[in-house]
């Protein structure tokens, strides 16, 4: 029970040492899929993630969100490609980049995220007969 409280004060103190904007790399372990890797049963699979940190939100369980790209369609207007990662899944947390986006930056991609902004949809391109066949 010890080292499970020593892993969550660290990550707690690397977590706090994270300010938007900065560029992270978290590596954590994602749930299985249910199927068998033939080698035998996988159940907890290494990841690793980079993005740019918006926040960590959550009630129930905090996750840590990282931006992994950013559409920007108007003035503080972004539509956000985005990995959750829940805190309770994550091994490390590394800071690979302080300030990477400025702080208003990402304060705009979090409140994107939130509101949860929509790519422009493409118009279908309609088909034009210019010379048609007598």
């Amino acid at each position: 029970m010890k080292m499970k409280k020593a892993k969550e004060t660290n990550l707690k103190k690397l977590l706090d040492q994270c300010q938007p904007g900065d560029l992270l790399c978290v590596d954590w372990y994602d749930a299985s899929i249910g199927k068998s890797l033939g080698s035998g049963l996988a159940i907890d699979v290494p990841v690793k993630s980079w993005g740019v940190f918006v926040g960590a939100l959550g009630v129930k369980s905090k996750h840590i969100i990282l931006a992994q790209n950013n559409f920007h369609y108007a003035d503080g207007v972004y539509d956000v490609d985005y990995t959750a990662v829940p805190v309770a899944w994550t091994v490390n947390i590394q800071i690979l980049l302080k300030e990477h986006v400025q702080v208003d930056e990402a304060k705009h991609l979090l409140n994107s995220f939130l509101v949860g902004g929509r790519r422009t949809k493409r118009k279908a391109q309609m088909r034009v007969a210019n010379h048609e066949s007598d």
